[in-house]
């Protein structure tokens, strides 16, 4: 049986919950874990956090879900710095005697990312894996192809990130302009320079979902990194099916990650590979384990 509890943790911006998942048979590995919400909605108890860290749990996963700060009123870098502290505080804590993964889903994997961007930057240690759900990564992102366009007109309640609502989620994330995001809030921006030495990172996005366009285009610029990184999409998907865990695709997704996840535990480099088939889409426009800013801990 897994054991469930919430704390409240001195956080860089005041207290800060954690809800934290023990397993009865635990693995020796953990993950802390961002729930989305467009930067301004969710909280511990949705599918995509409660049920999700539950579900990796039963694998033997020891989870961290952080009930990070939304905007508004608080705007970026504050829910970034907030899921960099719950990784320190998880990785330096006695939950599990393995290494820890960071992950999350949609914002929250903007989140996860920015974090490990700016901890890469100022020469901390990153995660070993980076465990990405359909993220958003792009204030402006690069348009679909013709496939997706065609999928999206044909399911128009799936057709909800086209640009102008994905810009105004940005702004209202910034409290600022799109164009003052710097790459740790949106890492899609990050060149393959800016990326060198980035950690292994799985990522599985939505099939029919234009948000699909920029977790596609990030991966594309993490394997001109030279980083190893599985991207594959979940078939028959719209843009959260993690949140949505009756449609039956949330299950085999978190089984996916497991895998890579518990290869940590094992010390397994090349665990078994993703069986889903990986999809590019081309753009049309280009301890101290995580610290959130250089002066964060």
């Amino acid at each position: 049986m897994t054991t469930v509890a919430d704390r409240v943790l001195d956080g860089p911006h005041g207290p800060l919950r954690v809800r934290t998942y023990v397993p009865a048979a635990p693995a020796a590995a953990g993950l802390v874990w961002a729930h989305g919400g467009g930067f301004a909605h969710g909280d511990l108890d949705m599918p995509e956090a409660d049920g999700v860290a539950r579900a990796f749990a039963e694998l033997g996963i020891a989870v961290v879900s952080v009930d990070y700060r939304l905007a508004p009123p608080f705007r970026y870098p504050v829910a970034r710095e907030e899921v960099a502290f719950a990784y320190a505080w998880a990785a330096a804590s006695d939950l599990t005697t393995g290494p820890w993964a960071l992950g999350g889903a949609s914002a929250g994997a903007n989140l996860a990312t920015g974090a490990t961007l700016k901890t890469l930057h100022v020469g901390g240690e990153t995660p070993p894996l980076l465990v990405l759900a359909y993220p958003t990564l792009h204030p402006v992102q690069p348009a679909p192809d013709d496939a997706l366009r065609a999928a999206l007109d044909a399911e128009p309640d799936a057709d909800r990130f086209g640009p102008d609502v994905v810009s105004a989620m940005y702004e209202n994330y910034l409290g600022a302009p799109v164009p003052t995001a710097d790459v740790y809030a949106a890492p899609g921006l990050a060149s393959a320079a800016e990326l060198a030495g980035f950690p292994p990172t799985i990522m599985i996005n939505d099939e029919v979902d234009e948000l699909r366009v920029s977790g596609e285009a990030f991966g594309q610029t993490l394997r001109a990194a030279r980083v190893d990184v599985a991207c594959s999409t979940e078939p028959g998907t719209q843009h959260g099916h993690l949140n949505r865990p009756e449609e039956g695709a949330a299950q085999p997704s978190i089984e996916r990650f497991a895998a890579r996840i518990l290869a940590l535990a094992s010390h397994d480099p090349d665990p078994d590979p993703d069986p889903r088939p990986t999809r590019t889409t081309p753009t049309t426009s280009a301890p101290q384990s995580l610290s959130a800013d250089a002066t964060t801990p």
